[in-house]
């Protein structure tokens, strides 16, 4: 077995779950993932906890999608939910082998989906130890325009880190945005403001994501005024979303505008009330990821580079707004772009000043 995957199995079972004797564990994830499923449970074991192994086949959400009826899409499984209630720790490994899977499917058919199982990603956010992290597979080493090879370099690079060490250094730079009232993003073609007055901000450091590096909070739902300009292609869904500007009033989206697929944007942001709201401001802090991928998990710790969240709100930043929706724009700073907090220049060109 490749080394850097048992170190990453160290990493999530011993630091990011914290694996305890006696708990209860599970491990969640596809066929592909093997080796780094293998290599948790073996520790789970080792720390005296009761694995739980859940592995999903290659397909199956496509299949789910295409046949599920109505009765099949509104129906709560409770036996998942009874499950979580007596889960202590979840290790999430996502990945796929087609990540386009689902490109085909109504986004209503998954927002739905979405709403029924809402409580028991609520539950297990709020009551339980978690950390979702990726296998690297052809498909995801595609999208980021590289070979398997490189992408497991890629991966592991960015995972495979001492992260007590990292939270000791950005704790600091969270303490100081903490004290901030308001947040302004400069850019070319961008100057947007928020409150973020009353609100936590909070450091990720291998807790709960894998690569993990941002610190986050949530704007005051009403407050978010100007305009911002991605320059990457956002994805959701399974969908890219191409040269996407919009426009903020009173914290609601009042125009958005894209150069591909414009009108899966605006259906997104029309999903429901709380979807034209932003939900989440972060701020990318991992240094060790510079290339944008279209894989959410990486690009939003890119260091230098901000993130707006349209949608739900982190209870735990005090973010009130509620939404099917989660869609993370990446926004880069690295040439020419500010970050300012109460007036005061925190972070200029993707570096951080404070």
């Amino acid at each position: 077995m490749d080394k850097r995957v048992e170190d990453l199995a160290d990493i999530l079972v011993n630091y990011s779950a914290n694996v305890q004797k006696g708990e209860t564990v599970q491990i969640v994830g596809g066929a592909f993932a093997e080796e780094l499923i293998k290599a948790c449970y073996v520790r789970v074991l080792r720390k005296g906890a009761f694995p739980r192994v859940h592995v999903g086949l290659e397909g199956m959400g496509y299949l789910y999608y295409k046949n599920a009826r109505d009765m099949h899409m509104k129906h709560f499984p409770s036996l998942e939910m009874a499950e979580m209630k007596k889960t202590d720790a979840v290790i999430y490994i996502g990945g796929s082998m087609n990540k386009r899977e689902l490109s085909s499917i109504d986004p209503k058919k998954m927002a739905l989906r979405q709403k029924v199982m809402r409580p028991i990603s609520k539950y297990r956010v709020k009551h339980t130890k978690w950390v979702l992290c990726i296998h690297p597979t052809a498909s995801y080493a595609q999208d980021a325009d590289m070979s398997l090879a490189e992408f497991e370099d890629f991966v592991y690079n960015a995972t495979n880190l001492d992260w007590k060490a990292f939270g000791q250094t950005y704790s600091k730079k969270q303490k100081t945005l903490q004290k901030a009232k308001t947040i302004r993003i400069k850019a070319a073609g961008t100057d947007l403001t928020m409150s973020v007055a009353g609100m936590k901000f909070v450091l990720g450091a291998g807790q709960h994501n894998m690569p993990c590096g941002e610190i986050f909070t949530a704007p005051v739902a009403d407050s978010v005024n100007g305009r911002i300009v991605y320059e990457w292609p956002q994805v959701y869904g399974g969908r890219e979303v191409e040269g996407i500007t919009l426009e903020f009033k009173d914290g609601k989206v009042v125009k958005s505008t894209a150069t591909k697929n414009e009108a899966y944007l605006k259906q997104m942001i029309a999903m429901d009330k709380g979807s034209c709201y932003v939900g989440e401001l972060g701020i990318g802090t991992n240094y060790r990821i510079q290339k944008y991928i279209k894989n959410i998990l990486f690009d939003e710790k890119i260091g230098g580079t901000v993130h707006l969240a349209l949608g739900q709100a982190y209870e735990d930043c005090n973010g009130k707004n509620a939404s099917a929706l989660h869609w993370d724009m990446i926004k880069d700073l690295r040439v020419g772009g500010e970050l300012i907090a109460d007036g005061k220049v925190v972070q200029r060109n993707g570096k951080f000043l404070i």
